[in-house]
């Protein structure tokens, strides 16, 4: 009897037929980028100040200029912040005020903390040169700002329960066709955020869009990694986040060209339909094929396999050996995620590490939005930064493991974040070194996590596991933008104290798992206790 290893080796383990399909893949890993975290550009919150009657009037009538008209007309903002406030005015009619150009405050000068104030009750101004966003559209300023955390926070939800969703109907279905529909709905989803007419449908739409993007890209990375064998599957799942990152560095040259929110996403969502055409493309993955009793079908995706790849294929379906046999075909359970000892250590270490990578992950690609200066190279310098960790991985994953590199990059993350934190502001050289050797490090483990998780899991069971584990990290993408602004309030490092002590111990946790470097994938759950041994 041969294991599906063997056969992949007959018909050509790494051969150009598969490098054609993960190429086809890679592409829709990168555009997968754009919304993961490129709500940034859809989002940009330009200066603003509160709209006042009768002010524009006076400007043009004084001649003053932007900055003399804030100065003149606003109140001062909170320490810390803007000169100026940005939520409240004075509330004084303009029009008949008997203030004169140099002095307009109908009271005493240098007393303004005495007049009456009030809220934008008319709305806001927002900076000239400032290109339309979702802020300045549906205008998500001040008391409203919490709804700009609402929609990030909709989006993971939506990719929490989609992972469920699809990680349950891919190992009942099959990957290729849960992968298709999950672009159909996304892009279709994606056409229809571009034309919101209201902020409630902005949401309903992104919402939407997490639903099914995210458990179409699992399954994507499933197909890929059961297409190779086990001595190229590191440099197939290392290649496809590597593809995240591209498109990640060129998201922000979009971004600058077709800066109004309403293009960009028109921009970055009609090339997604041309991944339709996948349908006649990409195959249907033979192993899980074989593992559903769809031998005549696996067979023939196994023969063109072959064929494209110069090879001949002798071997019949009834000596290939991928799943325990028995009357009925073995379906996907929660309980079977916890059934065994191994099975719940490992689904617990990996969930961990899911909620850490994320929280880790998104929180520090924020942070560096806040932190001022250009945002469209603070967004590069974000996934510029995460090539050498590809790299690394790529050099050390079959030469010492998985187990080592991946807890490095946990411990790595969360030491660089605790040092951060307690780095002067005046030595601000370190404190971004530091900062970036935490990105390289979350990014070696958000990589690893999700390849470490499909090798840990049986056939039968693997999407729906890797989709169950990787509910956390939706979790870790709703806490974090709380953690990065919220937290901020009480100490501006606390979000990094938090990112720190997490990544230390989500770390340390994956010592305690089994290293599967050299091994097949397990098909039963009876495969996967024999990995401890």
């Amino acid at each position: 009897m041969a294991t599906f290893d063997d056969v992949l080796v007959a018909v050509g383990g790494f051969g150009p037929y598969q490098k054609m399909i993960f190429f086809l893949i890679y592409l829709t890993s990168a555009m997968y980028s754009y919304l993961y975290v490129g709500f940034v550009f859809l989002a940009v919150t330009p200066d603003h100040w509160c709209r006042s009657p009768g002010v524009m009037g006076l400007r043009d009538k004084c001649n003053w200029s932007l900055e003399q008209e804030k100065n003149y007309t606003l109140p001062v903002g909170r320490p810390g912040s803007s000169s100026y406030s940005q939520c409240q005015r004075y509330d004084v009619d303009w029009n008949s005020s008997s203030g004169s150009c140099e002095n307009p405050l109908p009271l005493v000068q240098n007393a303004s903390r005495d007049l009456p104030l009030t809220t934008c009750r008319d709305g806001w101004v927002f900076a000239n040169g400032s290109f339309p966003s979702i802020v300045t559209e549906f205008e998500l300023v001040c008391a409203d700002a919490w709804k700009v955390d609402l929609t990030q926070a909709c989006l993971n939800l939506g990719f929490m329960l989609g992972m469920v969703i699809m990680g349950y109907t891919a190992d009942i279905f099959g990957r290729k066709p849960c992968f298709l529909f999950a672009i159909f709905v996304t892009s279709v989803s994606g056409l229809l955020l571009a034309f919101s007419p209201s902020y409630t449908w902005f949401v309903i739409f992104r919402s939407l869009q997490g639903l099914f993007s995210s458990g179409g890209w699992l399954c994507a990375y499933v197909l890929i990694t059961e297409l190779v064998v086990s001595e190229y599957r590191r440099a197939a799942g290392i290649l496809n986040h590597l593809s995240f990152s591209f498109g990640m560095m060129l998201l922000p040259a979009v971004a600058y060209f077709i800066p109004a929110w309403r293009n960009l996403q028109l921009a970055t969502t009609i090339p997604n339909f041309l991944f339709l055409t996948y349908y006649w493309l990409v195959p249907e993955s033979p192993r899980w094929m074989l593992s559903q009793k769809k031998d005549a079908e696996a067979m023939k995706i196994l023969q063109q396999m072959a064929k494209r790849n110069g090879n001949t294929l002798s071997m019949k379906a009834e000596t290939i050996t991928i799943e325990e046999t028995g009357k009925k075909t073995t379906r996907p359970s929660v309980i079977d995620l916890v059934r065994t000892p191994q099975m719940r250590k490992h689904t617990l270490i990996l969930m961990v590490n899911w909620f850490t990578s994320a929280l880790v992950y998104q929180g520090l690609v924020m942070r560096l939005g806040t932190l001022g200066g250009n945002i469209y190279l603070d967004f590069f310098i974000s996934g510029a930064v995460e090539i050498p960790a590809a790299v690394l991985i790529l050099l050390v994953i079959e030469r010492i493991g998985r187990r080592l590199p991946f807890a490095a990059g946990g411990l790595l993350a969360g030491a660089s974040c605790l040092i951060a934190a307690f780095i002067p502001e005046n030595v601000s050289w370190l404190k971004t070194a530091a900062a970036c050797l935490g990105r390289l490090g979350i990014t070696v483990s958000m990589a690893m996590v999700c390849f470490v998780n499909m090798e840990l899991y049986p056939t039968f069971l693997r999407n729906f596991a890797v989709s169950m584990c990787a509910t956390l990290s939706n979790v870790g993408g709703i806490v974090s933008p709380f953690i990065v602004y919220r937290l901020a309030a009480i100490w501006i490092e606390t979000p990094l104290v938090v990112f720190g002590v997490t990544g230390l111990i989500s770390g340390g946790l994956v010592l305690l798992l089994p290293e599967t470097k050299g091994l097949t994938l397990p098909d039963t759950i009876e495969d996967v206790e024999r990995l401890r041994r």
